[in-house]
């Protein structure tokens, strides 16, 4: 069973104006078989004039204004109605950026919404995108590798710790653009930094995504790389899901046979999500 859990349609800004119908249209020709589509969601206070938008009938729509999310629902319904015919189910999904005291905010969108599966992410240091290629060397410039890990999984542990996500997304995402400007040491994987937070994402039957959109940045390994994801399963982690990050639509599908393989190597399975509920496939 081919899936990708994690995709931008045209309601991310950073995405290209590729609507739902026009990746499940694609999906079909791919031969997935299920997607979950994870537009962003940001509510920084501080990055608000950057971040807090989304992109709605082809115009900037303030996020802060959640009726994006009722037509975001409706096209999912559409699509599920319109690809179940085709083999293809249709999940409606969401990636938070999460960062310290923004607990309240995501916690009410969440509960508020029917959604099938959250991804929490950490895309943000100091309020400086570390996931942007333009932005993140104002971040990197300055620091040692081990400032920037034991800042980066001080937020990833706070992040597990609210139980408000089912699956932590690019749990390395700082080996994105970090390499560029700190070498071959942010390539690492630091035991004492990473076990408390795989213990504590066991602890609460959370889920670990493989996000292959590293490939495409010119790194030889998914997110996370094959010895932290060793690690994951050594410390019990048993959910896992896979996603393209795709922003486009030749992203779709990008390198999930391969990561399903790496899970296989590991005797694991793909975890799939229904009302936030996670079966196995």
């Amino acid at each position: 069973m081919l899936v990708d859990y994690h995709i931008h349609p045209d309601y991310s800004i950073d995405a290209e104006e590729h609507s739902i119908d026009m990746y499940c249209s694609r999906a079909v020709k791919l031969n997935i078989n299920e997607l979950c589509f994870t537009p962003h969601f940001e509510c920084d206070p501080v990055r608000k004039e950057k971040d807090c938008y989304v992109r709605l009938n082809c115009h900037m729509h303030s996020m802060e204004d959640w009726r994006w999310l009722d037509f975001y629902f409706n096209e999912i319904e559409n699509a599920r109605v319109k690809y179940q015919p085709y083999g293809l189910n249709v999940k409606a999904g969401m990636e938070i950026g999460y960062d310290i005291g923004l607990e309240s905010t995501i916690k009410e969108v969440v509960n508020t919404y029917p959604f099938d599966y959250i991804l929490g992410s950490v895309h943000t240091l100091d309020h400086c995108a570390i996931s942007n290629k333009e932005e993140s060397g104002n971040y990197f410039q300055g620091k040692t590798p081990e400032k920037v890990m034991e800042q980066y999984y001080d937020v990833i542990y706070k992040m597990v710790e609210t139980n408000l996500f089912d699956c932590i997304g690019h749990i390395d995402l700082y080996r994105r653009y970090g390499v560029k400007y700190l070498g071959s040491e942010m390539k690492q994987v630091n035991k004492e930094l990473v076990e408390p937070i795989l213990m504590k994402i066991t602890e609460f039957n959370m889920g670990l995504e493989i996000n292959t959109s590293s490939r495409r940045r010119g790194h030889n390994e998914f997110h996370p790389n094959f010895e932290l994801l060793k690690l994951a399963v050594e410390c019990g982690v048993e959910i896992f899901t896979i996603g393209s990050d795709a922003h486009r639509l030749s992203e779709l599908g990008d390198g999930i046979k391969e990561a399903y393989e790496l899970l296989n190597e590991l005797g694991q399975n793909i975890t799939v999500y229904d009302r936030r509920i996670p079966s196995v496939v």
